[in-house]
């Protein structure tokens, strides 16, 4: 069973000064996630979790998880912005992007941070943008085909289609790439991929990191270039289903390490660094978004209105996506109703659940819905004039800290020319 982070009591107290619907994260529990993720991987002297800033592009959880000591992975322009003005600099920072802009290269540069290239042709647009490249570069790989784990009665349990995704270079573009960017003056190396999103199984890390350092171990030996770190990017998901088993990241690290012992330190590549990139197991469970029952309607089925909607909460809408939903006060009460527990967007796809049991709800009970703290605020948009939410901070002392406030009309029209 899901329970939530937040009281009834606490949500009447904190909806007094910033209304519902908003979004709060737990300081406690993002703290304790970052520390059990650099436990679990410490066994490497080089480790760097690069918390991907597109989950949760808010300056107060940035700033947090970097007192964590994690950096940031950044995607565009106005990311690597909010990363500089969070005191991230150098190192601190990767940048991983598509179909860039000359500009995102110039700043990522400017910034010191370490670029990850995309397509080979990038190589040559990298040096021609900068007049240089830059000492450390990496790499990413698409391996191609379909990429599956283990075998059931069902057969193969398929995780994702590389060969399907528009990301990376092929195995021998990849060659190509260090060998030029080694001839363009680049010392050192990194090779990057993301094969699988949202996975809740303990071994799919560690067989990307099977297949990623032994594609590290031939391209070195092909290229004489020296791979200084491998980037295993994000894909470890969270159970979102109360149902589902949680991935240990004790075990998970474990499984990386083997690996590494198994295939890189017998290569003479012991020293190499692993980086993570992971945004959805970092902050999706310590974020709710808190909405209060607004109306109620009976036709052919029975709908419960809240005042939040898909602009703030959008991966039900599009997805199909499950997020678990608790009626605070109530989280013990029978679920003998069924529900689509819906928002007010001109969109019937404007549904946070869709035949939900759930207890008895009535106007002005507040919902938490689970699960938002990563790829929640930050894929909200303004459809039908709809105002983004506050965030907010629940501290571990309890107080609560307003991280971003709710949008106002004003802000809707700032852009506009009349």
């Amino acid at each position: 069973m899901k329970k939530p982070f937040l009281t009834l009591a606490q949500a009447k107290e904190i909806a007094k000064t910033y209304p519902t619907p908003f979004h709060i994260y737990d300081e406690r529990g993002i703290r304790e996630n970052a520390r059990a993720l650099k436990t679990a991987f410490a066994w490497n002297p080089g480790f760097q979790e690069y918390f991907a800033v597109k989950a949760t592009p808010t300056p107060g959880i940035l700033k947090l998880l970097r007192e964590e000591g994690c950096g940031v992975d950044c995607s565009s322009l106005t990311e690597l912005m909010m990363a500089e003005k969070c005191g991230f600099s150098g190192d601190e920072i990767m940048f991983s992007s598509n179909e860039t802009p000359a500009e995102e290269f110039q700043l990522a540069a400017r910034l010191g941070a370490t670029i990850n290239l995309d397509d080979l042709t990038h190589v040559d647009f990298l040096y021609e943008t900068l007049g240089r490249v830059p000492g450390t570069v990496c790499c990413r790989f698409n391996p191609g085909g379909v990429f599956a784990l283990g075998e059931s009665k069902e057969g193969f349990q398929v995780m994702d289609k590389p060969g399907e995704a528009k990301y990376g270079m092929t195995r021998p573009q990849l060659a190509q790439a260090f060998s030029r960017l080694k001839e363009l003056g680049a010392k050192q190396f990194g090779i990057h991929a993301f094969l699988a999103s949202n996975t809740i199984s303990n071994e799919y890390y560690p067989a990307l990191a099977r297949l990623l350092f032994e594609t590290a171990a031939s391209v070195a030996a092909e290229t004489g270039c020296r791979v200084a770190f491998i980037n295993l990017s994000g894909g470890v998901g969270v159970p979102y289903r109360p149902e589902q088993s949680a991935n240990d990241i004790a075990v998970i690290g474990e499984g990386v390490r083997r690996a590494y012992e198994e295939i890189l330190v017998p290569a003479g590549m012991g020293d190499v660094a692993i980086y993570t990139e992971l945004g959805r197991f970092m902050l999706a469970p310590f974020g709710h978004l808190v909405t209060t029952a607004v109306h109620e309607k009976h036709i052919y089925k029975e709908y419960i209105g809240v005042d939040a909607c898909a602009a703030n909460l959008m991966r039900p809408a599009i997805y199909g996506a499950y997020h678990h939903i608790t009626v605070l006060g109530k989280e013990d009460a029978p679920c003998d109703h069924v529900y689509d527990v819906v928002g007010s967007l001109c969109e019937n796809s404007d549904k946070f659940a869709i035949d939900r049991e759930l207890p008895e709800i009535e106007r002005g009970d507040i919902l938490v819905i689970h699960d938002t703290g990563a790829h929640g605020f930050s894929m909200g948009y303004n459809y039908n004039g709809k105002l983004r939410s506050a965030e907010l901070l629940l501290r571990e002392d309890g107080s609560v800290e307003l991280m971003r406030r709710a949008e106002t009309p004003d802000d809707y029209f700032a852009t506009l020319i009349w």
